[in-house]
Formats: C-alpha cells, structure tokens, sequence
C-alpha cells in the first residue's frame, strides 16, 4: 500500500518515508543567503544588476527584488540557485556567519 503526498510535503512508499524540506524550511534555509551578500558579491564583480540578471538567465526585476529588504525569501528557490551559481562562477566564495574569526555572513573573491 502507497500513500503519495505532494513533492513540498512528503511520500510516503512501502513503509519508506521521505521527507523534503516544506516551503517555510526553504524560505528559512535561504535566508542564510542574504540580499547585502548579493550586493557585496555583485559589486566585487563590478557587474551591475542586468549583467547578474543575464548571467543567472533571470529579469532584471527579479534581481532587484532579491537584493531588496525582502531578501531571496521574496523569490523561488530555483532563481536563488540561479543567482548563487551565476556568482559562484564568475568566482565569489559565499562565507557562513563564524567562518570568519571577527564576521557574520560574507563574501569574497576566489580568483
């Protein structure tokens, strides 16, 4: 016997159970990834917001909401990762609150 639920809550198969992140933990999880990084990150780069925009195939509008007060959380997941990774390939390292002795989160250059 299977019981399926939607893909943001759970499935249920056989007596295995999975359980993915609902959409309040991704909201929670991405604001790990905070706007002033973005900002930071973008600026790093000298790319303005259309250049990300293009880089991470997303809108201009979407970008700005991003880097907005409302933060990432005011976008999808999959424009986030959009974003993070069109940053992380053009080399900037994303840093966790306390991976720095003296800092919160942050950003830096690879390259």
């Amino acid at each position: 016997m299977a019981f399926y639920g939607t893909r943001e809550s759970f499935d249920i198969t056989h007596l295995t159970i999975v359980i993915e992140l609902s959409k309040y933990e991704r909201k929670k999880k991405m604001t790990e990834f905070t706007s002033a990084q973005i900002r930071a990150a973008r600026a790093l780069l000298g790319w303005t917001q259309p250049e990300l925009a293009a880089a991470a195939k997303l809108s201009v509008p979407t970008v700005r909401r991003m880097e907005s007060e409302r933060g990432p959380s005011a976008s999808t997941p999959a424009n986030v990762d959009a974003v993070r990774r069109a940053l992380e390939r053009a080399g900037v390292v994303f840093l966790e609150a306390g991976q720095n002795v003296l800092g919160g989160v942050g950003v830096r250059l690879s390259k």
